[in-house]
């Protein structure tokens, strides 16, 4: 029955070799990510509220920003797979004009009308202010933040995915020491508070452009080149836009979807505690997260290669043993969530956060509903970004992941957050219907012969 994961010890070393610096890179970044949310909480619930609330509309960006990434590994990927350097450059120039383009856009708006903006996504005049003066800042290192992962993921698609561990792993490091510096006023830098995350963001992510420019200057493996990425042609153009297209439709609808469910919580009763809760378990989900996006980041550049290399023989079986690693993943890290929720945070985490005792016990209850749903969501996340579209089947794909969510849990996380009134517990466990609906699409669609299609032919 399960013979499909007699893959081989060459195939495991080879996820093995992919996935681990993927792995380390977002759980250092995902870890330091929940230091920067704990200096934040140190001053109180409101400012802790008012980062959740300004990064709704900048995580629909970082979620576009990802899309285009993910569309971008789609092509190179197979490209790869036929040693096609110069269609590689032209790749990422189609993909740096777009990412540059939106996410400016977005981070002029945050600059020019940020109250009134960020106004759209809660209710408490207090928490929306202190929001600006985060989202004002922190919105132009979006725009810095596109340019660096748009490099990474072409370098990650080319099996290289140590690189963007070493630029994401120093630009956080950076981040969170001046997170401590400008939040707080040392080293004889004005307290800052709020301001002085956004600021403490915007120099690390300065910091990541000067290396990624570095290593483009100096790199023998992948010459960049400049025509290329100026005018990149209208042929790669429309070839992005018609395979990768669909993936950034995907991840920016997405995106777009799961910033309703803390918008409707920042519009319930006591939204204060809720998102001050719904943040800290939302960081720590981002860290339990690692290994699935690793795993479904190295599923999408082997599959990748294999298809563009005309292995398709092997494409199949090597899909099936990696979404059967990612359940047995998620089951691992649903018992260590359940130990860290019930026995570690009570303990020493909230206490840390100053966190009152309703927001204590609305984090643990949104982390046990995490740990129970982990393997559907790991089983999800490496079917969805790394089998189907590392095999060419972004449209299913696209589907899968966006139907669920718009059709089946925002409408019921609105009816019950906003129509009925009911309890946190089933607003939260309403955000859950789209991984169990997705899990049966997914198994239903892997497991048939029509999800393999070579992207890179004329």
């Amino acid at each position: 029955m399960f013979s499909f994961m007699k893959q081989g010890p060459v195939f495991y070393k080879q996820v093995l070799f992919l996935a681990t610096p993927i792995v380390l890179q977002n759980l250092i970044t995902s870890t330091l990510g929940m230091a920067d949310t704990f200096m934040v909480g140190m001053l109180g619930e409101a400012p802790m509220a008012a980062v959740t609330l300004a990064n709704i509309p900048l995580y629909v960006v970082q979620m576009f920003i990802f899309g285009v990434q993910s569309g971008s590994s789609v092509l190179v990927s197979q490209y790869w797979g036929k040693q096609d350097m110069e269609a590689i450059n032209r790749v990422l120039g189609v993909a740096l004009w777009v990412v540059l383009l939106v996410s400016s856009i977005f981070a002029a708006i945050l600059v020019i009308c940020p109250l009134e903006f960020l106004s759209l996504f809660g209710n408490e005049r207090e928490v929306i202010e202190l929001a600006a003066q985060y989202g004002s800042i922190a919105g132009l290192s979006y725009v810095l933040t596109a340019f660096t992962m748009m490099y990474v993921a072409i370098y990650r698609s080319m099996e290289r995915p140590q690189l963007g561990m070493y630029i994401l792993v120093a630009s956080m490091t950076a981040n969170t020491f001046l997170n401590w510096v400008f939040i707080f006023g040392k080293l004889g830098a004005p307290a800052l508070g709020v301001r002085g995350a956004a600021v403490a963001t915007l120099i690390a992510r300065l910091l990541e452009v000067a290396i990624v420019v570095t290593h483009m200057v100096k790199s023998r493996f992948f010459r960049v080149h400049l025509h290329l990425l100026l005018r990149p042609g209208r042929e790669m153009v429309r070839r992005f836009l018609h395979y990768g297209g669909l993936v950034v439709f995907n991840e920016t609808t997405w995106g777009l979807g799961a910033s309703v469910f803390p918008t409707i919580m920042g519009h319930m009763a006591g939204s204060t505690e809720i998102l001050a809760a719904y943040t800290v378990a939302g960081n720590v989900d981002k860290i339990c997260m690692v290994i699935s996006f690793g795993l479904a980041t190295t599923a999408a550049i082997i599959i990748g290669r294999e298809v563009g290399a005309g292995r398709l023989e092997k494409v199949r079986s090597m899909g099936r043993a990696l979404s059967v690693l990612a359940v047995l993943c998620g089951l691992g890290v649903c018992g260590l969530l359940l130990l860290f929720a019930h026995v570690a945070a009570p303990a020493w985490v909230f206490p840390l956060f100053g966190m009152s005792p309703r927001a204590s016990s609305i984090a643990v209850m949104m982390m046990t509903v995490l740990a129970f749903i982990r393997p559907l969501r790991d089983f999800n996340s490496v079917v969805i970004v790394g089998v189907l579209r590392g095999g060419g089947d972004v449209k299913a794909a696209t589907l899968i992941d966006t139907l669920p969510q718009w059709l089946a849990a925002i409408p019921a996380a609105f009816l019950l957050g906003m129509v009925f009134h009911a309890e946190i517990l089933w607003v939260y466990l309403a955000t859950t219907l789209e991984s169990i609906v997705k899990f049966g699409f997914g198994l239903w669609r892997t497991s048939s012969d029509n999800w393999i299609r070579d992207l890179t032919r004329a």
